[in-house]
């Protein structure tokens, strides 16, 4: 079983790259983050021709998130749990696996925060306090739980291309590092680095200042997987090659494959 996790920094420009993406990949579950499009766009036709189902929740300009899927998805849930919040970044549904099994997937868009003395901080302390009391309910559930999505945070300082220059900034804080690990602590592990132990391998690049040719990456997009499922994890890896097309997002996929 493959999965994969790619912020495509809006859907109606970077459809055909999800298309040939989707065709040349064949992943069992894609999640999509920053679809930036109302449910109504939504090209559901384009990914059915492919195979796919599509389970989604948008709004405008911002936010949005989607999982597209080879096995029709039950229970979905487009709604934080127990937080009142019209900004579309969560969406959950089971998906059965091939040895009779349910698999939970979550799929996130993880506030950014802008910087740690703003209010949108605050918030973004506040969705991720409300998201580990998610993933904790989920796990208790169901013990095949994989998370994935843009959290916004680098796990580590080998998550950065230059740690000096970003030390103490937005997605490299201790603060909100300590948030991750207290949300993995709830029984989820990071499995692109349970399979790769260096450094220098990122998700992100900024648009600026030619930030992919130097490399100038950081690892903000995860996928996490419960106990169960990293036992079952055979690989993971991240795919630059979208990030060399013409006019692409800022995000690359990353991948986890699961027997």
């Amino acid at each position: 079983m493959k999965i994969a996790s790619w912020n495509v920094n809006s859907l109606r420009v970077r459809v055909e790259h999800v298309s040939d993406w989707l065709q040349a990949n064949s992943p069992d579950l894609l999640c999509l983050q920053e679809l930036k499009m109302v449910d109504e766009d939504f090209p559901i036709d384009v990914f059915s021709e492919l195979g796919y189902h599509s389970q989604f929740t948008g709004q405008k300009t911002y936010n949005g998130v989607a999982i597209l899927s080879k096995e029709p998805l039950t229970n979905v849930v487009i709604d934080m749990p127990d937080f009142d919040d019209p900004m579309r970044r969560y969406i959950a549904a089971d998906c059965p696996l091939a040895n009779g099994e349910t698999l939970r997937i979550v799929n996130v868009y993880v506030p950014n925060g802008q910087a740690l003395d703003s209010d949108k901080f605050q918030y973004k302390r506040a969705w991720f306090a409300k998201l580990q009391a998610a993933m904790k309910n989920s796990l208790s559930a169901n013990p095949n739980t994989v998370l994935v999505g843009d959290f916004n945070i680098t796990p580590s300082n080998l998550d950065v291309h230059d740690p000096k220059r970003w030390e103490g900034k937005i997605h490299c804080s201790d603060i909100e590092r300590l948030m991750l690990q207290k949300l993995m602590s709830e029984g989820l592990y990071d499995t692109y680095r349970h399979f790769n132990a260096d450094g220098d391998q990122f998700s992100w690049w900024d648009y600026r200042g030619a930030g992919y040719r130097a490399n100038e990456g950081l690892r903000i997009d995860l996928v996490l997987s419960s106990s169960a499922m990293l036992n079952k994890a055979i690989a993971s890896s991240i795919d630059e090659s979208p990030r060399k097309l013409e006019r692409p997002s800022d995000h690359t996929p990353v991948i986890a494959e699961y027997n």
